[in-house]
């Protein structure tokens, strides 16, 4: 969707003023007493390494909101219901029945090899398979990392555009980083992904697929568990896939109600989904929302998986932020934020020159207000940019004027580009970060990196053959 076409929402009045963040680049706020004052460290600014930054007519960094003309993929099983596909089914002259078959094996089974479907007319089974479930997403290469728990995918699609997608396992269960998009057209300098631009969207069932081939994976013994030093990592961090566990209430959490298990077994299957992959979801609205409908319908017109157990990130587009939260739907939502004041923010985030910090925090907050679901705010902490005491007050101070109890904070330690100014904070700033959060009332948790050495963690994914 284009923002263009929808009003800039007002301001809450619960939000703060603009004018309270700060008096001039890099000048650090008062602490309270007894907090660390970083007023020695410097203030780097955002700029575009190895790479030259598409600008707009104005000279601001170009943003993509509508995908080019191109092709689209088949139309798919998973892009309908089952009632679309036995209608479609009818209308070849086969029986409806065929089409929930189909269905069972594809959304239960994880297979569209007709030569497993031996319950199909053999006369039938070849068309059914091409009408229904043409092929994808082809596996181009897959990468393994920390022991074996994490598995990155590269997928060339129908049309040679190609995405990733990163499997983990964790002790109690199993995420899913899933693309939405083949490239991304927000433009943000610190991600890889944005550095490709936007070739296209990608269809609903293109989505899912990337979880139904997981899943086959998953079936084949191909993700193995994580180690003892992962599984005692995951006391400290939180795992990706853990927001669905933030954003239920601390009865439920305390009564054992949340999406994670306790037995210690773990899923045998995708149980989490993050669209945190390729993309920015929410520019490819109605085709993520089919998606997550299949995901969550029950086999076998989908696949059955809870609500509370997809995450969808975004960058702050307003307007389809609140129009999510109309969709009567429990999943859990993240706020890519990444700094609290517009200055910064505007260079890390270009779509802030659409919807300003304030703008897609009060979002956020009547995404909590509508749905009653815990928001997450993501904030990538990088060495010397975004990570002094008086930004970690800053965003304190924006959230708490809005209410207490209704987002938790996770701050991603950003993945290290040797020499390069995007590189991760140092260990104690990391620290000071969150205790001054923690401290000022904020609930916060430090994000694991999964997948770093593949080039497989948030912020990496380029979809690159070489």
């Amino acid at each position: 969707m284009s923002p263009s076409k929808n009003p800039r929402p007002e301001p809450s009045s619960s939000a703060p003023k603009q004018g309270s963040a700060r008096s001039g680049a890099g000048a650090p706020r008062t602490a309270a007493a007894g907090a660390p004052v970083d007023s020695a460290r410097p203030q780097i600014r955002p700029k575009a390494e190895g790479w030259q930054q598409p600008m707009d007519a104005e000279g601001r960094p170009k943003l993509q909101f509508a995908q080019p003309k191109v092709k689209q993929p088949p139309k798919h099983l998973a892009d309908m219901t089952l009632d679309e596909r036995t209608a479609r089914a009818k209308e070849l002259g086969i029986s409806g029945f065929r089409a929930k078959q189909l269905s069972v094996h594809y959304f239960r089974h994880y297979t569209s090899d007709p030569e497993k479907m031996t319950d199909l007319p053999a006369e039938t089974r070849e068309q059914l398979v091409e009408e229904f479930l043409p092929p994808l997403l082809t596996e181009v290469r897959r990468l393994k990392t920390d022991d074996g728990a994490t598995i990155k995918f590269l997928w060339r699609l129908f049309d040679g555009a190609m995405v990733e997608s990163v499997l983990m396992r964790y002790r109690s269960r199993i995420t899913l980083c899933i693309s939405s998009q083949c490239g991304c057209g927000m433009n943000c300098p610190f991600c890889a992904t944005g550095q490709n631009g936007l070739t296209r969207n990608m269809s609903s069932a293109e989505i899912v697929d990337q979880i139904v081939q997981a899943n086959r994976a998953i079936a084949a013994g191909e993700l193995d568990a994580p180690n003892a030093a992962e599984i005692a990592d995951e006391a400290d961090h939180a795992a990706l896939g853990e927001e669905t566990d933030f954003a239920e209430s601390e009865e439920s959490a305390a009564a054992g109600k949340g999406a994670s298990s306790s037995s210690g077994v773990g899923p045998q299957r995708v149980s989490n989904i993050v669209f945190m992959g390729m993309g920015e979801p929410l520019a490819n609205y109605k085709r993520v929302m089919n998606a997550v409908r299949r995901m969550v319908d029950p086999a076998p017109e989908g696949l059955g998986m809870s609500a509370r157990g997809i995450t969808i990130s975004t960058v702050g587009l307003v307007p389809a932020i609140r129009k999510l939260a109309e969709e009567n739907l429990p999943i859990t939502f993240a706020l890519s934020l990444h700094a609290p004041d517009d200055e910064l923010r505007d260079e890390l985030i270009p779509v802030n020159s659409r919807w300003k910090a304030d703008e897609a925090i009060d979002a956020a907050y009547y995404y909590y207000k509508t749905t009653g679901r815990r928001v997450s705010i993501e904030y990538a902490l990088i060495k010397d940019m975004n990570d002094h005491q008086w930004r970690a007050e800053l965003l304190a101070e924006k959230l708490n004027a809005r209410g207490r109890g209704w987002v938790h904070v996770n701050p991603i330690p950003l993945n290290p580009t040797p020499g390069s100014i995007w590189t991760s904070s140092e260990p104690e700033v990391m620290r000071a970060f969150v205790n001054r959060l923690e401290s000022l009332g904020v609930p916060t948790t430090l994000r694991d990196t999964r997948g770093k050495e593949i080039d497989g963690a948030c912020g990496q994914l380029a979809a690159a053959e070489e």
